[in-house]
């Protein structure tokens, strides 16, 4: 097996395991690429079918290409997506395109407070309607407490400390020094009731990894991570008014993998292009702490 079969193989087993493991399990998909890795794989790993939900926190403030990406293959690969905002947030204001909080804040508010509602079933949930393809609201339901994310460990700082099974409070609060060894391949997947679970089935790929599966699977990615003739892409997907393109002419993966291989990104942060990481001074885990994904 070469080291993109041995990372596949170990992700279906975490996603098989999951869902052995976790009765009330959903996975977030971002539209990015590494969720939407994630997403290939669960369809490998349960044959074609997804045996659970899927959910994506809408900010409202997302480049409109990546809902456009999001609605079509939600509808083509017959996915239960699930959506999720914070309305009482953005019915206010209290956002940063609005310039009422800052970009630290704002995540907070539209990104972990959304999710953390969401998942327990305090605030409405959007459910896709395949018949006439739109978004029904729902007021909750059950609450989600095994949830599926495709971190990766290289990805920033805060993320190389999680585990394959990540366990939180029942608030969603995260505390770094209490995670559970995780040696040869042995799993910790009984927790205490009440405690909720991340799942990181992608923890040890790398963004190299990720592009040579794409590559390999031939898999749907948004347009936006290619240079469609402006000398720009994204390398990392977000809202828009914080995610800023990077300088790249690589109009399709090939190019892509041979930035990161040996090119001008071999040794630069990936997120180096979303600005509330910057103004964190401790990366994303003040974010992560309090439930960011």
């Amino acid at each position: 097996m070469d080291r993109l079969e041995i990372l596949e193989s170990q992700s279906v087993f975490i996603l098989r395991e999951a869902y052995r493991s976790f009765k009330n399990l959903v996975m977030l998909w971002s539209i990015g690429k590494d969720s939407t890795v994630l997403l290939w794989l669960a369809r490998k790993a349960f044959f074609g079918h997804i045996p659970f939900p899927l959910m994506h926190i809408d900010t409202c403030h997302k480049i409109p290409e990546m809902i456009q990406y999001r609605d079509r293959f939600a509808m083509k690969w017959k996915l239960n997506l699930i959506v999720g905002k914070n309305s009482t947030a953005l019915e206010a204001g209290q956002t940063f395109p609005a310039g009422a909080v800052s970009r630290l804040d704002c995540c907070a508010a539209l990104k972990s407070e959304a999710l953390k509602h969401t998942l327990s079933g305090e605030w409405p949930r959007w459910v896709l309607d395949h018949k006439t393809g739109d978004f029904v609201q729902q007021q909750g339901g059950e609450p989600f407490t095994g949830v599926i994310v495709g971190a990766r460990a290289d990805e920033e700082g805060s993320r190389s400390k999680e585990r394959y099974f990540s366990p939180r409070d029942q608030h969603n609060d995260w505390d770094v020094g209490d995670q559970p060894p995780e040696l040869w391949n042995q799993f910790k997947t009984d927790f205490a009731p009440g405690t909720h679970v991340r799942i990181h089935p992608l923890l040890d790929w790398t963004e190299l990894n990720v592009w040579e599966y794409i590559e390999r699977e031939n898999i749907p990615i948004v347009d936006l991570y290619f240079d469609n003739g402006a000398g720009s892409r994204y390398r990392s997907l977000g809202c828009a008014p914080c995610t800023s393109p990077v300088e790249s002419t690589a109009k399709d993966i090939g190019e892509i993998i041979e930035e990161l291989r040996s090119g001008k990104f071999a040794n630069i942060a990936e997120r180096s292009g979303r600005e509330q990481d910057k103004e964190d001074g401790c990366g994303l885990e003040t974010l992560r702490i309090k439930g960011y994904m």
